[in-house]
């Protein structure tokens, strides 16, 4: 994730970026409900533009709420009609999007159950740092990963309690800021968890492919794989494509080159172990893009159409943004 420190950089570095709030960017008078979605656009400087690479911009927003526990999204899930989005302080954000782009409904919770610090004590928002989900749609379950813990928990459709959580040995070396930070759950139960700076063979980050339940504490050994991301960026989210592809997003941040979110196509054909995953740009957002701490992105399929999502974590920075952003995916 896009730690802290970085966050309050952005404060004193990136003054004027697109990165930050623009003008107008309020909820709508009335407006009630628990978080309000604002329309924006791909490209300020072209209010036209759709095309970036075989992606084709539909619809942004930026989403607000004066709930303080709303922000820091790191995964999203589109379920029926509507979104479930986990947040790295523990928070879990349901809202749906009417036919005119309007939120429809919303709630802002917390996960009713995860890690718990390891020398007792009152749970903390750091104990609860969720980096990733995945979602099944004919159970409803959730599993969430969370760093510092190294550790998945399985949750029910509703988020009323978890059934299980296992940390998992092959993760224990994981870095407490670097840890789980992709979970991609195959229909035949397996299960894909990317490290995003977990060491992996070749000088890649290490990637676990579990051949079941990665939260049940029988699960077997996972094979052991590698990613690399592209130059100085790491990986945030990813998601499959209806033909077994995989949309990987990856992130980069610095004081001098400002924010950088590459979106690559990942051929996940051979997983055999010692496998080092690479994959294709297919398109990058950098300013005068409309980009922000991109660590979330959700898939799916309407009327033969390929919708791909993607939201942002704002890391509760007044100065950075909650992005929700629709495209099409017209790849072949």
């Amino acid at each position: 994730m896009l730690r802290r420190v970085a966050a309050a950089l952005v404060v004193f570095f990136v003054a004027g970026s697109v990165v930050l709030m623009g003008a107008g960017q309020r909820a709508e008078p009335g407006n009630t409900l628990a978080i309000q979605a604002v329309p924006t656009v791909l490209d300020p400087t072209n209010p036209d533009r759709r095309d970036m690479g075989p992606l084709r911009f539909l619809a942004g927003w930026t989403l607000n709420s004066g709930d303080p526990d709303f922000g820091g999204i790191s995964a999203i899930a589109r379920v029926d009609d509507g979104f479930v989005a986990i947040g790295d302080a523990g928070g879990i954000f349901r809202f749906a999007l009417d036919e005119r782009g309007q939120i429809s409904r919303a709630d802002i919770g917390e996960v009713p159950a995860g890690p718990i610090p390891p020398n007792g004590g009152a749970v903390q928002k750091r104990d609860r740092d969720a980096e990733a989900m995945a979602f099944d749609p004919e159970t409803g379950r959730f599993w969430v990963a969370f760093e510092r813990a190294n550790g998945l928990w399985r949750y029910d459709r509703d988020f009323t309690g978890s059934d299980a959580n296992h940390a998992p040995d092959a993760m224990d070396d994981w870095p407490n800021n670097g840890g789980a930070e992709a979970v991609v759950r195959f229909d035949d139960g397996r299960f894909l968890v990317f490290s995003e700076a977990g060491n992996g063979p070749g000088s890649s980050r290490e990637v676990l492919l579990f051949a079941s339940d990665p939260s049940d504490a029988d699960v077997g050994a996972p094979i052991r794989l590698g990613y690399h991301p592209p130059a100085e960026h790491r990986i945030t989210d990813a998601a499959l494509l209806p033909d077994g592809q995989l949309l990987v997003l990856n992130r980069d941040f610095s004081v001098v080159r400002g924010v950088s979110v590459i979106i690559s196509l990942v051929d996940i054909s051979q997983l055999d172990s010692g496998t080092i995953l690479t994959g294709d740009e297919i398109a990058r957002l950098v300013p005068p893009l409309t980009v922000d701490n991109m660590e979330a992105i959700a898939i799916e399929e309407v009327d033969g159409r390929t919708i791909v999502w993607i939201a942002s974590d704002d890391n509760f920075n007044p100065l950075q943004r909650t992005l929700l952003m629709q495209f099409e995916w017209t790849g072949g």
